[in-house]
């Protein structure tokens, strides 16, 4: 499909005359008779289109250009355009202005020189499949690279907890504590944004909106920035409106957008500096006028930026050259996410500068809820549930992993759970045979019996679908949930994962089936 000319000319002999041509000149062809054909045979991929000038108008030239400004960014899909003899119509130079990787052909055309340029063009067309060949065996890389990187962080995490619970007045096991946890933390946000650009790039990053204050996510990115902030003695202001503000956003994403932005400005912030965040409601949503939104403002006292870098900022990979010359550290990728984030929530990012030396401002604009004013509600600490009977929740925990099955299992055991653990999918269907747990939570990539098939094995008993199944995984791409769920688990948890999470899916459950016992 994606080596063939597609061929629209609907009038004249045009359309007949040039397949036969490439037919003796063994290039694949398609001919179009209409204009909905071309439409749908361009959805099905093409080396290039062959048209004529005539053919462009009416409707013609509209579908080409919005193939042409709708296509992947691989791609540039080559349109050689028939004309006639003598001075260009106004047709054609809208072609040329319009329709991009143009070539045009004067009437009437040798059969040598149309073939010579067909295979020119499909060996330029070639090229662009081998970047999107690379695009995709590099997303693929990428999360594969966070799988393996989750897997290891898991454990790590879940031991430094245990250690915190066996030793909870211990000074020294609270220092290397928070140590451990501070770089598990920075490691965890390099492999999600890692994975996020693969996901962004193959287009598998779908919003999970829901409604949070805006106090909620900031106390979040407060959080997340203050320990980078502290070490460069750097003093973050907190200007935020006495009101509450409802978002209805995708949490986790919301605080990557104002996280990435904020601990930007620190890194270009010398010692002793400030950063300003400052928070109102815009009335007129900007130079959009897209309504109420809510404004974001932060500044520094940095390094600044001139003129020609604020354009490149926000580019993925970029790495910016700072005031001696050297280049920052980190992946290059946090501005690019969090721009392309506010954008997916129908928002906008822009950076000013008045130049080097003067500091930076980055405006973040997301639409807000009306209406609101309930207040923040706090949360409550959470303590694990017990079944229905009275009894300790029984949980079953399985894993490969040996390190990460035996800490998540202990660190369980310490809060109030009766676990086993298991390392093996056989082992998980025969002890669910054996004494049926409340909970399973398992790793999906086990070798032989893999996660999936364990999931659908332990769900055919009798008595199973009482079982809440959490699948704990490495994988968090869209098509890897939707396999969970098909397997039949309840919830699909990515590594390394909070205990928090585990105790409010298990109460959750817990209050589920007292209300269904009360029925």
């Amino acid at each position: 499909m994606e080596t063939r000319i597609l061929i629209y000319a609907p009038t004249g002999q045009d359309a007949p005359l040039a397949a036969k041509v490439l037919h003796m000149a063994q290039i694949d062809s398609h001919v179009c008779a209409t204009l909905a054909e071309l439409a749908r045979q361009l959805e099905q991929g093409a080396g290039a289109v062959l048209t004529v000038e005539e053919a462009l108008a009416p409707g013609g030239y509209q579908l080409l250009q919005d193939c042409v400004a709708n296509q992947p960014e691989w791609s540039d899909l080559p349109i050689i355009l028939l004309t006639h003899h003598g001075a260009d119509s106004p047709t054609v130079r809208q072609a040329v202005a319009g329709l991009g990787n143009l070539s045009l052909m004067e009437r009437p055309v040798r059969t040598l020189t149309l073939i010579t340029a067909l295979h020119s063009t499909l060996r330029a067309r070639n090229k662009q499949y081998q970047v999107r060949e690379a695009a995709r065996r590099k997303d693929e890389f990428l999360a594969s690279l966070g799988h393996e990187l989750r897997n290891p962080l898991a454990p790590i995490r879940t031991s430094v907890s245990l250690l915190t619970h066996l030793y909870p007045d211990a000074a020294p096991v609270a220092r290397i504590r928070e140590v451990v946890e501070r770089q598990v933390r920075l490691l965890t946000r390099l492999v999600d944004d890692l994975l996020d650009v693969a996901r962004i790039t193959s287009g598998k990053i779908t919003l999970q909106r829901q409604q949070v204050t805006l106090a909620a996510v900031m106390r979040h990115v407060g959080e997340l920035c203050q320990y980078a902030a502290d070490a460069k003695r750097i003093h973050i202001a907190w200007q935020l409106p006495p009101s509450e503000i409802m978002l209805d956003v995708d949490y986790a994403r919301a605080v990557q957008i104002y996280a990435n932005i904020i601990s930007n400005a620190v890194k270009f912030t010398p010692q002793g500096g400030n950063v300003l965040v400052r928070a109102a409601i815009d009335a007129e949503g900007g130079d959009s006028g897209a309504g109420p939104a809510l404004l974001v403002s932060v500044k520094d006292s940095g390094i600044g930026l001139d003129a020609d870098t604020i354009p490149r900022i926000f580019r993925m990979f970029e790495q910016s050259a700072t005031v001696s010359g050297q280049f920052s550290s980190g992946l290059g990728i946090g501005l690019s996410l969090s721009r392309q984030f506010a954008e997916m929530h129908g928002g906008t990012v822009e950076a000013r500068s008045d130049g080097p030396g003067q500091g930076s401002e980055f405006l973040i604009r997301l639409p807000v809820l009306a209406g609101s004013g309930d207040g923040a509600r706090g949360v409550a600490p959470l303590a694990p549930p017990a079944a229905a009977d009275g009894r300790k929740i029984k949980v079953l925990v399985v894993d490969d992993n040996e390190d990460a099955a035996d800490s998540l299992a202990a660190l369980l055991e310490i809060d109030g759970f009766d676990v086993r653990a298991v390392y093996d999918g056989a082992a998980a269907v025969a002890a669910t045979a054996q004494s049926q747990p409340d909970m399973i939570i398992m790793d999906l990539g086990m070798p032989g019996m893999d996660g999936y098939e364990t999931a659908r094995a332990i769900r055919q008993r009798p008595g199973a679908e009482r079982i809440l199944m959490l699948a704990l995984t490495g994988w968090g791409q869209s098509d890897a949930r939707r396999r969970t769920l098909e397997a039949g688990f309840d919830h699909h948890l990515v590594k390394p994962v909070e205990l928090e999470q585990i105790i409010r899916l298990a109460g959750a459950r817990h209050n589920r089936d007292q209300v269904q016992a009360a029925r």
